[in-house]
């Protein structure tokens, strides 16, 4: 968010617990303080920054050098897309309080860090697959516990 708290964060390389906090903090210093008219593509280091604002939320990720920008762009447009239908006007508070569900979201649109699913409606078709499941396996406690 605008403060620099991380709501959702994956990983999809393996890197040291001290390098990831080191990058969390300083991406996210460098991410917020730039103005709007800018570029949203930073250098850093070996690693290329791609984000996107969208209203106080940030979607940011760090991906290789030779990595397409406009793709990785759009994968974010994608996930944010996704959130909007499935939460209708996502905000912070969705993805606070149903962060399981926005992590189901980006492994359903990403494996091991290259899309898989670019389909917007069986995503959606998924999670309400997914979301009918847990209504009847409640049910079945409920009904369990009632008898």
């Amino acid at each position: 968010n605008r403060q620099g708290k991380i709501r959702l964060i994956k990983w999809y390389s393996t890197f040291q617990v001290a390098d990831r906090t080191k990058y969390m903090r300083e991406i996210a210093v460098m991410v917020i303080g730039r103005s709007s008219r800018l570029s949203n593509f930073l250098e850093y280091g070996q690693y290329k920054i791609i984000y996107k604002r969208y209203a106080s939320l940030y979607f940011i990720t760090l991906c290789d050098k030779d990595d397409n920008e406009l793709i990785v762009l759009e994968i974010i447009h994608h996930f944010v897309e996704v959130l909007d239908r499935y939460f209708g006007s996502v905000c912070e508070l969705d993805i606070i309080f149903n962060f399981h569900k926005a992590y189901y979201i980006i492994e359903e649109i990403l494996a091991a860090g290259y899309i898989q699913e670019s389909d917007k409606k069986g995503i959606l078709k998924s999670l309400q697959a997914q979301d009918s499941m847990l209504v009847e396996e409640k049910d079945e406690e409920y009904n369990t516990k009632n008898n």
